[in-house]
């Protein structure tokens, strides 16, 4: 059951990161050719700024779902209850502090960005973008917590994926229309508004919840603990936008929302392992099922190593000609970054190397174990962000970033080997030297590639094809010799789940 619930989660996901990423590239591209990179960069600054309300969150979804794990093991409906109960009063304390500090950002954000907009065009546009933020912590995201803990994460996937395609097609209706940017943000925000609403409905409707409970506020006594962990992954994905909106521009921020775009598409499919696999990870650590938690574990590391060397080597390689493609005829901001693509490249891969590490480590609940290494790697992204931004600015802050983030992965790997799984970190040691080795043969054999000129996304999507198979087979082929065991165990795993669903379907 565990197994069939991570794949209906996984494959939601990652039908969910497909969506995005190809509603993700349509959305940005037309602004910048409607509005220009200005307003592109101005409308994902302000995104990023509001964003930081998030930060009152304690990082309390992490520990809400470890909290969860047991109760909904045991079917345990009152405690459950209690749990959602303390949860929900939480984010509504949140969402109503958010109007605040949204009234705040949308006063003070025009003196942020210079001269380039009136101050009531960027304040009216704060308070829009604004509006769906409020309503997700007002009504969604309690529910969305525990539907992701009882491993029903695809159910808020699908809602997500039906949000998402709505939302594009009348985001590009509104600009082939003529509207102005404030007309196509809050008919983006009224379509995202309405997910939570149903979200809720779906879920008051499967759990039958006890309303009227006390509170378990004992359950999310480890907020504070929580609150590194998602420090340090809010400053991930904002730390650049805010230190290049305050000392490069928002033009420059636009030239990083592009490239961003691009290796977060990849990110977010190497995620959606993650979303259907924590809650079976935490399942197994509340039943104490210490072999079956190392046994799957290294099958999901195989995985997650593989998949990163494919997917990010392939980026890395294809990233500069499809930028090129993708802005073709915007002249107002340089889009052509090598150095900062690399890097950028590089940070996020090693980002995804350190998902099984960080899921298995949050599934067991060890979140005070390992604060302080959030907490390292946030100050590592903030004082080298400022440092280097004006010496390098874009490169700068995305080596702030792969420092702060090789640091974490490392702390990570150290900390489960030796207090969860309990085996040798040489384990993590090799397999990085496994992957590294492929991504050299992949290089040299890229280079051996005949030159091809790329002008248009049809030949763009040949030379990807070209470069993904170059990938797939080197990665796999040197994975599979060197980790022949994990491979089968792979294949027995695949094999079980077509059988299971094959039998069900008779």
């Amino acid at each position: 059951m565990r197994s069939r619930k991570a794949l209906y989660n996984t494959v939601a996901s990652l039908a969910l990161q497909i969506v995005t990423i190809i509603c993700g590239f349509i959305i940005p591209r037309l602004i910048i050719g409607s509005f220009g990179s200005s307003i592109n960069g101005l409308v994902y600054s302000i995104r990023q700024f509001l964003g930081y309300i998030t930060l009152l969150e304690f990082g309390v979804g992490g520990v809400v779902r470890a909290a969860l794990y047991k109760p909904l093991a045991n079917d345990n409906l009152s405690s459950v209850s209690a749990i959602v109960k303390a949860t929900e009063n939480l984010f509504k304390v949140i969402a109503f502090i958010f109007i605040g500090y949204s009234l705040a950002v949308a006063g003070l954000f025009p003196f942020l960005v210079g001269r380039d907009f009136a101050w009531l065009f960027t304040f009216i546009l704060v308070l829009i973008i604004g509006t769906g933020t409020f309503v997700q912590y007002y009504f969604g995201i309690t529910y969305q917590i525990l539907l992701q803990a009882d491993q029903k994460g695809y159910v808020t996937s699908l809602l997500q994926i039906l949000a998402t395609v709505i939302n594009t097609g009348l985001v590009v209706m509104l600009v082939k229309w003529g509207a102005g940017i404030h007309i196509v943000m809050l008919g983006s925000a009224i379509i995202f508004i309405a997910r939570p609403v149903i979200l809720n409905i779906y879920v008051n409707g499967k759990y039958r919840l006890i309303k009227k409970c006390a509170a378990d506020n004992l359950a999310i006594k480890q907020r504070w603990d929580g609150l590194g962990h998602h420090l340090a992954f809010f400053l991930h994905t904002h730390t650049a936008v805010v230190v290049l909106t305050l000392f490069a521009g928002v033009k420059e921020v636009s030239v990083y929302s592009v490239y961003y775009m691009v290796v977060s598409a990849i990110e977010k499919i190497m995620t959606t392992f993650s979303a259907g696999l924590e809650a079976g990870f935490g399942n197994m650590l509340a039943k104490n099922e210490t072999a079956a938690l190392n046994s799957n574990f290294r099958l999901y590391e195989f995985i997650s190593f593989t998949l990163t060397t494919i997917l990010f080597t392939s980026v890395g390689l294809l990233v500069l000609p499809f930028i090129s493609i993708y802005i073709s005829g915007i002249t107002d901001a340089d889009y052509y970054r090598p150095a900062f693509a690399y890097i950028l490249t590089l940070g996020e891969a090693i980002y995804c190397i350190r998902l099984p590490y960080h899921v298995v480590t949050l599934a067991a609940g060890h979140f005070k174990q390992t604060r302080n290494g959030a907490f390292i790697e946030a100050l590592i992204n903030i004082i080298l962000s400022v440092l280097l931004v004006n010496l390098y600015g874009l490169v700068g802050v995305a080596i702030a970033a792969l420092c702060a983030i090789l640091f974490r992965t490392i702390q990570y790997a150290i900390y489960l080997s030796r207090h969860v799984l309990q085996r040798s970190i040489w384990q993590f040691v090799n397999r990085c030297a496994v992957n590294i080795l492929a991504i050299i043969l992949i290089i040299f054999c890229a280079k051996l590639m005949p030159v091809m000129i790329i002008d248009t996304f049809a030949e763009w999507c040949i030379y990807a094809c070209e470069i993904t198979f170059i990938t797939t087979a080197v990665t796999l082929l040197i994975n599979t010799m060197c980790y022949a065991q994990d491979f089968r165990n792979l294949n027995m795993v695949v094999k079980r789940l077509l059988k299971s669903k094959t039998n069900n379907a008779i």
